[in-house]
């Protein structure tokens, strides 16, 4: 690899941790196809950002907790604004940013499913 190159990893579907047989959370699935879109951007754009490792870094925590199927929505949004605070002023990212802060909200705007009881919401 060239010095400067950015190693990114191949986009591939991954299989989130399932707990006590429960069916994956599709938000999370959502949140990891978008952190991974987001990272794949951030890797091909030029500019030199000053707080690119700190972008990198937690988004590589988002994607952990995708992985793990974490519900913790205070710490999804503060990684969020980490974030959107080191790549926010880059209108190239914009919509990849976009893409992982409605992910992100889905955790907080819709509740999670039911164990044991596939596709049903609250109040439904």
């Amino acid at each position: 690899m060239t010095e400067g190159a950015v190693a990114v990893e191949p986009a591939v579907e991954r299989e989130h941790v399932t707990r006590c047989g429960q069916e994956p959370d599709p938000r999370a699935g959502e949140l990891g196809q978008a952190v991974s879109r987001l990272r794949r951007a951030l890797a091909g754009h030029p500019a030199v950002l000053p707080d690119r490792d700190a972008a990198e870094d937690e988004l590589a925590a988002l994607d952990a907790m995708a992985r793990a199927g974490t519900q913790d929505v205070s710490r999804l949004r503060r990684s969020l604004l980490l974030v959107a605070g080191a790549v926010g002023s880059v209108s190239a990212l914009a919509p990849a940013l976009g893409e992982v802060r409605a992910a992100v909200e889905r955790f907080a705007d819709d509740p999670a499913p039911e164990p044991g009881v596939p596709g049903q919401r609250e109040g439904g």
